[in-house]
């Protein structure tokens, strides 16, 4: 996550870029930059930390002249906030910006070292400008010498490229992060979002997968991953939405889903704080609290039970803290009993489900030492009920079954944890700073895997007239294989159950047949090897496969088994990752069967009566 704005012109662009990049803050405020390029070949960057009304300040101080020029507001992923990790970033006359994670910076990063490149940052994005910059030495053109570089990219990027001695065009490429260019009259632009342009044109073309794009002021010439020159149609926009509008949507779940990416980081804003938790953001009293908790008990229903079901792993496994998590109408219904110094966790979309409600009111009576909610309405009962909120800054989710509700709740849950765990000396600095660049770079990571929508929506159809499924998957992604088969459930009524791999043995492959497809959710971790094994069984028994991994799990497609392979990410936040994909796979496949995706029959969504 993060935005760019790129402009040329025959006018100053420095207030356009700048305009741009206040539309575009939502995907990114930890930085932001400017580099304009004049007829003389001078170029002026200016680079701040924090967010873009710093360079408002800055540029109103001293102005920049010139009609070429790129911007940038960062997300940081691969390295702090700092101006030296701010975006354009430079290789002697090339200026880059870019959007995405380069996965295999590292090794470009050693090779470019050792032809004799200085390194100024800490990113991934500066391989890129010294990759433009080798090639372009050989190179007929900067076009040329950026499709060379792109082949050599590993991960999702959009990027614009600009070179200092030819002031008259942009060179900009797309892997999986959407770009767009807005063309007007001798003048046109690029942005990461077609709101950053919408003061300078309502004329919009769409890159597609693996374009670069050569822009000028009366031209642009786009061509494929193949290098042929091709057309992408032009759309006028008309962007009068707001939250409650699907815009260019089909549905709301759809929208939600693709949201999610801003979702999370609006989650985390504000929560970090020089790469730790910013302990007093989830609530007034939360370390009198946190310091004391020998125990933790997670209330909640449908959804937000599979969030915390993710949640005891980590609050044990990382916190060191005991964690149970109940079904909020058995709990509300049973004689439990309270454990000393217990903090009661309910999580909720709404915070009006009348049974987590129900269920907060009793434990308040019982001896609790706390109650907090992590909700995303802040005006709702459980908010107000609960000693303390975490609130998960979803935004208005509107599709019945809850998409970037369950990721922002999972967020905020690892947040806790870290926060519990520093707070009681379980956590070290230094594994608190890996989570949370880890939690850092999931917006990105989460934009990676809605690229792969279209093979997604390929694999769909092999589910057309099916009408069981069966999800697996160990530890941590067990609850994530229950919340996928609740999502399949829930939109496309295909009965789905989820099971704990290693429980196969134990019942479920009974079920197992070439008319039930088996999903299993199985990345590089420490269980790998067991859940290859319950692959084994499934196969042997003549069973269709799915899995979704990524490169290290070394799965290849044969026949009876297919694999979606995936970005490698952190493993403290790829059960987060991992749910992506599978609500893009309940999607598409509702969409097959002919369901009302947004309103499932039966259901609603809040559930305000037990």
């Amino acid at each position: 996550m993060c935005g760019i704005v790129g402009a040329v012109a025959q006018r100053d662009v420095a207030e356009i870029l700048v305009d741009g990049l206040h539309r575009l803050e939502y995907r990114g405020y930890d930085s932001a930059g400017v580099a304009v390029l004049n007829d003389k070949q001078d170029m002026q960057v200016v680079r701040r930390v924090g967010k873009v009304k710093e360079l408002d300040d800055a540029i109103a101080a001293e102005p920049l002249l010139g009609g070429t020029g790129i911007a940038h507001t960062r997300w940081a992923t691969h390295g702090e906030p700092s101006e030296a990790n701010a975006h354009p970033h430079r290789s002697g006359k090339i200026a880059v910006v870019h959007n995405g994670i380069i996965e295999n910076y590292e090794e470009l990063r050693e090779e470019l070292q050792a032809r004799g490149y200085v390194f100024m940052s800490q990113t991934d994005t500066e391989v890129i400008a010294h990759l433009v910059e080798w090639e372009f030495r050989t190179a007929k053109s900067l076009l040329e010498a950026v499709q060379k570089t792109v082949v050599q990219l590993r991960g999702a990027y959009g990027t614009v490229v600009m070179n200092q001695e030819d002031p008259n065009r942009l060179v900009v490429a797309r892997s999986g992060s959407p770009l767009v260019i807005g063309y007007g009259v001798g003048e046109n632009f690029i942005a990461s979002d077609p709101l950053a342009l919408l003061n300078v044109t309502r004329r919009f073309a769409y890159l597609e997968e693996g374009d670069v794009a050569e822009i000028t002021r009366r031209s642009v010439e786009i061509y494929d991953r193949e290098g042929q020159k091709v057309k992408r149609e032009v759309h006028e926009g008309n962007f009068e939405h707001d939250a409650a509008d699907k815009g260019q949507y089909r549905h709301y779940m759809q929208k939600e889903i693709f949201e999610q990416p801003v979702a999370i980081m609006n989650t985390l804003d504000g929560r970090i704080v020089n790469g730790k938790v910013n302990i007093n953001a989830i609530g007034a009293n939360a370390t009198e609290f946190l310091q004391k908790v020998e125990h933790i008990q997670i209330v909640a229903c449908g959804t937000s039970y599979n969030a915390g079901m993710v949640a005891r792993y980590w609050f044990e496994s990382i916190a060191g803290i005991s964690c149970d998590v109940e079904i909020a109408s058995e709990f509300r219904y049973r004689k439990f009993v309270t454990r000393p110094n217990s903090l009661l966790i309910t999580l909720s979309q709404s915070g009006e489900t009348a049974d987590t409600l129900a269920a907060l009111r009793l434990a308040k009576e019982k001896g609790y030492m706390a109650a907090m909610t992590i909700c995303n309405v802040a005006s709702s009962s459980l908010v107000r009920e609960s000693d303390f909120a975490f609130l998960t800054r979803a935004g208005v989710e509107i599709g019945v079954a809850s998409t970037k509700a369950f990721t922002t709740q999972l967020t905020c849950l690892l947040l806790l944890t870290v926060a519990i765990g520093r707070l009681q000396g379980t956590v070290s600095e230094e594994q608190e700073h890996h989570i949370i660049q880890a939690l850092q770079r999931l917006p990105a990571q989460v934009e990676s895997a809605l690229i792969f929508d279209q093979e997604i929506e390929k694999l769909s159809e092999d589910f057309a007239e099916k009408h069981h499924t069966l999800f697996l998957g160990r530890g941590e992604f067990y609850p994530i294989a229950m919340e996928s088969a609740l999502k399949l459930k829930e939109i496309s009524y295909i009965h789905a159950e989820a099971y704990a791999a290693g429980e196969l043995k134990h019942g479920p492959l009974a079920l197992i047949d070439s008319e039930m497809p088996v999903i299993v959710v199985a990345p590089e971790n420490d269980l790998l090897e067991k859940v290859k094994s319950n692959i084994e069984e499934v196969r042997a028994r003549g069973g269709q496969l799915y899995v979704f991994a990524d490169d290290d799990a070394g799965f290849s497609d044969t026949e009876g088994f297919k694999t979606i392979v995936f970005p490698k990410v952190d493993e403290v936040t790829a059960p987060i990752f991992y749910t992506v994909p599978l609500q893009l796979l309940s999607y598409h496949i509702a969409l097959i069967k002919g369901t009302d995706v947004d309103q499932p029959r039966n259901l609603a969504k809040a559930v305000t009566v037990e």
